[in-house]
């Protein structure tokens, strides 16, 4: 599902959907680009002047500030996404009432002007639609320094032991022997959570331990997962990049996801003990998911709901200079061993499902200048780093990539 670009597509599909034939599998949302371009051909909105254009998003721009009209955009936008099969009309109607008031509140504060979607719809002579345009990261005017081959260790030298997790996804509502296959982006899960489900008599039921099918993992697999690893340490510390609820994202509420946190972080300690434990935020722990707002954004919007409360479950592995960057954008940095040091990133703040990228996209949170003054430091004091983060670097926005690997290449 992409919520945000749904809702930019669905704005402009409104008029149109009624003659949108209607196959007979739910279709898998292309690209916004390539989206745009097809039914630019099919229904001909490339005629449009360019000045009509403009009047109608600012016309849409203006209206959005009415309670009534965010509605309308809304019910538009969930028959839009019944009516294309984009998923089933329940996961349509609550993924829309979910995403509703922060995809609409960032247009609202965007910089998403009536010339750029116009740019993107109808070409660049009538705006551009910059969102993915190039951008610097001042670098520091010392010099690099001399590239000095590693030299492997001799033998016997200390080892270090670090134990990598990601991605344990828990479902609350997981149930062994439910049907594995149903309509739903979710599924081995419990009435009534679990609908419209496939019939196939040469499917099992989904197993005790998880299944390989559209399913998270129940916390019993989780809890068995921790349990085998602390017997085959000592580790002497754990990397965990984030991901910990499921992928209901049509239906998670901030409670949800704060007792997803607290559940799995209760684990991690049961099991590993003293072991130092460096999260990174993912894009699930957030909701709506892919919601991570700038910090300039401030009240029910912003993510101290969820980085304060981040702070709380991981005070006893990072030190008070890291809970304070934590609970501002998402990141931290921490000193892990003699010469060594630990960077973890919030890669949420480069990632294109962010809608609240349209506010800024150009180095949200100041995380990548944080990023440059730390490894200056770290050069400066002849120190390693390991850098973590959820998404990999050459899945973020061009730019943002362009500007981190400029930075770790200097």
């Amino acid at each position: 599902m992409v919520p945000f670009w749904g809702f930019l597509s669905a704005v402009i599909l409104s008029s149109c959907v009624s003659s949108w034939p209607i196959s007979d599998k739910p279709i898998d949302p292309p690209t916004l680009g390539s989206q745009l371009h097809q039914l630019g051909l099919k229904f001909g909105w490339r005629n449009f002047s360019c000045s009509t254009c403009k009047i109608i998003f600012t016309t849409l721009d203006i209206s959005l500030n009415v309670d009534s009209s965010q509605e309308m955009v809304a019910s538009l936008v969930e028959k839009a996404c019944m009516k294309l099969r984009l998923a089933e009309s329940n996961v349509c109607h609550q993924t829309i009432q979910l995403f509703k008031h922060d995809v609409i509140t960032a247009w609202v504060l965007s910089v998403l002007r009536p010339s750029e979607i116009c740019g993107l719809i109808l070409g660049k002579d009538c705006g551009v639609w910059d969102i993915g345009s190039d951008w610097n990261i001042s670098l520091p005017s010392k010099p690099k320094p001399p590239v000095i081959p590693p030299v492997p260790p001799p033998p016997g030298s200390p080892v270090s032991r670090v134990l990598f997790l990601t991605d344990l996804h828990w479902d609350s509502e997981y149930l062994p022997g439910s049907p594995v296959n149903c309509e739903e982006p979710l599924c081995c899960r419990k009435p009534p959570f679990q609908n419209g489900l496939i019939k196939d008599k040469k499917k099992v039921g989904a197993g005790f331990w998880g299944e390989y099918s559209k399913c998270d993992l129940p916390l019993h697999t989780i809890e068995s997962l921790l349990r085998h690893v602390s017997s085959q340490g000592p580790f002497d510390r754990v990397y965990w990049t984030g991901d910990i609820p499921a992928h209901n994202v049509w239906q998670q509420t901030r409670a949800d996801q704060l007792n997803a946190l607290k559940t799995i972080t209760d684990l991690f300690r049961k099991y590993l003990g003293t072991v130092p434990v460096y999260p990174a935020v993912g894009n699930h722990e957030s909701t709506p998911v892919n919601s991570f707002p700038p910090p300039s954004v401030h009240g029910n919007e912003s993510s101290d709901w969820l980085y304060h409360e981040m702070s709380q479950q991981w005070q006893d592995w990072l030190p008070p200079s890291a809970l304070e960057t934590l609970r501002t954008g998402g990141f931290y940095t921490v000193q892990i061993g003699p010469k060594l040091r630990l960077v973890s990133l919030n890669m949420n703040f480069c990632a294109l499902e962010n809608f609240w990228l349209l506010i800024n996209y150009t180095d949200p949170a100041g995380q990548l200048k944080w990023l440059v003054d730390i490894l200056q430091e770290a050069e400066n004091q002849g120190d390693k780093v390991h850098i973590i983060g959820h998404i990999p670097p050459g899945l973020c926005l061009k730019s943002w990539s362009w500007n981190y690997y400029r930075i770790v290449n200097r």
